[in-house]
């Protein structure tokens, strides 16, 4: 059974009794670094020289540093720059600045478990990620309220990682909902294959698939649009409402009864030896190496790859048809920020 903690399990003058930097300023630190200083932290944003994020830092209240800067400052540096560029960024402007005591903060552990950034000695090593996109991580705490999220120490030089993991997490909401202990292992491996096979990747060619079968049988796109992309918003908040038996519950009994007999059909135990065959990749390190070492030639097959995707035939028809509807289709919940994490 998961381990889970509350607000009752964490200590906030932990995280108040430390300087915080947070590295990036966009989706997610925007929203780590005003919950913090909301709840009594002394926080500075952390910023390439020339970021275009200064100044939305600035107008936020925030005083920016540069990163070398920061990270000499701080008691503990969270990285909140994407993937690709934590490596450089870190090499270049945070590890000698690392000194015994301090704690090095991650919301994802692909850097880490992938062997692209190794702390020096005498360091802790944490993680603590919001399971949501940045800007709901802070209108949750707004509200009072708070998104889960999942911890992890890697290295716990001082003997009390842990009690800053969850005093960091407390301080921007995540006890409020309940926090779940993990291992960078973990949260890193389960991460990637749930976006590469199911939340992304399976998802839009699913979607994709549905799509090209409705058309090429000679029905309309508009139609087909609706069918298989616009509907499908409605039955993922049942699903994350009340897990898949309220999405059952919710729908017709024909809709139910063709869940049943259908989806085994086309999520067949090929596609689950397909999964293995992902899972297998990310395990390996074979998916991160292909993705750092594509990014460091400049991402030609990243970009390729998206030009062909955004080449569909399925968002040229949802882009008229969302424009001829008389409301306008927006739910900021369901769109996240330029920068994960």
């Amino acid at each position: 059974m998961a381990e889970i903690f509350y607000d009752d399990d964490a200590d906030l003058s932990i995280i108040q009794g430390k300087k915080v930097a947070i590295v990036g300023y966009g989706s997610q630190g925007h929203a780590h670094a005003q919950n913090l200083r909301d709840s009594g932290v002394e926080v500075v944003i952390a910023l390439k020289d020339g970021s275009k994020s200064t100044a939305k830092a600035q107008e936020d209240g925030f005083e920016v540093k540069n990163v070398a800067d920061a990270a000499e400052w701080a008691d503990l540096i969270m990285i909140l720059a994407p993937d690709q560029h934590q490596r450089s960024i870190f090499a270049d402007s945070i590890k000698d600045k690392l000194t015994e005591g301090k704690t090095l903060a991650f919301a994802h552990g692909f850097n880490i478990r992938f062997g692209y950034i190794d702390a020096p000695e005498g360091v802790d090593v944490i993680l603590v990620a919001p399971k949501a996109p940045g800007h709901t991580v802070r209108r949750e705490y707004v509200a009072g309220r708070g998104i889960p999220d999942i911890i992890a120490v890697e290295r716990d030089a001082s003997g009390s990682a842990w009690n800053t993991a969850l005093s960091y997490a407390k301080a921007i909401g995540g006890t409020r909902a309940g926090v779940i202990k993990t291992t960078f292992t973990e949260e890193t491996e389960t991460d990637l294959f749930g976006e590469q096979a199911v939340l992304c990747g399976g998802m839009s060619h699913l979607v994709q698939a549905g799509f090209e079968t409705l058309t090429e049988a000679g029905y309309q796109p508009q139609i087909a649009y609706f069918e298989v992309l616009h509907e499908l918003k409605l039955i993922v908040d049942l699903m994350w409402e009340g897990g898949i038996a309220k999405q059952r519950w919710s729908i017709s009994d024909t809709a139910e009864y063709g869940d049943y007999v259908s989806g085994p059909r086309v999520i067949s135990p090929d596609v689950k030896e397909s999964m293995k065959a992902v899972l297998a990749d990310i395990q390996s390190g074979a998916f991160a190496e292909r993705f750092i070492a594509d990014q460091d030639k400049g991402a030609p097959e990243f970009l390729e790859l998206r030009e062909k995707e955004q080449g569909h035939p399925i968002e040229a028809t949802g882009k008229e048809l969302r424009g001829l509807f008389a409301w306008k289709q927006q739910d900021s919940d369901y769109v996240e920020g330029s920068a994960a994490r």
